[in-house]
Protein backbone atom coordinates (compact mmCIF):
# COMPACT_ATOMS: atom_id res chain seq x y z
CA UNK A 1 0.00 0.00 0.00
CA UNK A 2 1.34 3.56 -1.34
CA UNK A 3 1.04 6.24 0.83
CA UNK A 4 0.23 9.91 -1.67
CA UNK A 5 1.32 12.04 1.25
CA UNK A 6 5.07 13.52 0.68
CA UNK A 7 7.65 12.76 3.49
CA UNK A 8 8.05 15.52 6.08
CA UNK A 9 11.11 17.52 5.95
CA UNK A 10 13.00 18.40 9.13
CA UNK A 11 13.19 22.45 9.34
CA UNK A 12 14.90 22.67 12.69
CA UNK A 13 17.49 24.83 12.81
CA UNK A 14 19.75 23.09 15.60
CA UNK A 15 18.93 22.28 19.03
CA UNK A 16 15.46 23.07 20.75
CA UNK A 17 14.68 26.14 22.08
CA UNK A 18 15.30 25.86 26.03
CA UNK A 19 11.78 26.45 27.69
CA UNK A 20 11.88 28.48 31.42
CA UNK A 21 10.96 25.94 34.32
CA UNK A 22 7.40 27.06 35.75
CA UNK A 23 7.72 28.87 38.57
CA UNK A 24 5.36 27.63 41.61
CA UNK A 25 2.52 29.92 42.00
CA UNK A 26 1.04 30.35 45.32
CA UNK A 27 -1.86 31.86 47.23
CA UNK A 28 -0.60 35.81 46.29
CA UNK A 29 -1.07 35.07 42.48
CA UNK A 30 -3.97 33.56 43.04
CA UNK A 31 -5.46 36.50 45.03
CA UNK A 32 -4.13 38.82 42.14
CA UNK A 33 -6.41 37.84 39.77
CA UNK A 34 -9.21 40.51 38.98
CA UNK A 35 -12.46 38.03 39.25
CA UNK A 36 -11.47 36.61 42.40
CA UNK A 37 -11.19 40.44 43.87
CA UNK A 38 -14.26 41.02 42.77
CA UNK A 39 -16.03 38.54 44.31
CA UNK A 40 -14.65 38.55 47.79
CA UNK A 41 -15.06 42.21 47.49
CA UNK A 42 -18.78 41.12 46.97
CA UNK A 43 -18.87 38.45 49.60
CA UNK A 44 -17.47 40.91 52.05
CA UNK A 45 -19.24 43.51 51.89
CA UNK A 46 -22.27 41.53 52.00
CA UNK A 47 -21.21 40.36 55.59
CA UNK A 48 -20.42 43.81 56.71
CA UNK A 49 -23.81 44.69 55.62
CA UNK A 50 -24.94 42.14 57.46
CA UNK A 51 -22.68 42.97 60.63
CA UNK A 52 -24.06 46.56 60.49
CA UNK A 53 -27.60 45.67 60.27
CA UNK A 54 -27.37 43.50 63.03
CA UNK A 55 -25.50 45.69 65.33
CA UNK A 56 -27.44 48.59 64.91
CA UNK A 57 -30.76 47.71 63.09
CA UNK A 58 -31.85 44.77 65.47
Amino acid sequence: MSHDRPAMVDTSRGDAPITPAEEPRGCLFALSQPPLMIFLAVVGSLLLMAAVHDLFML
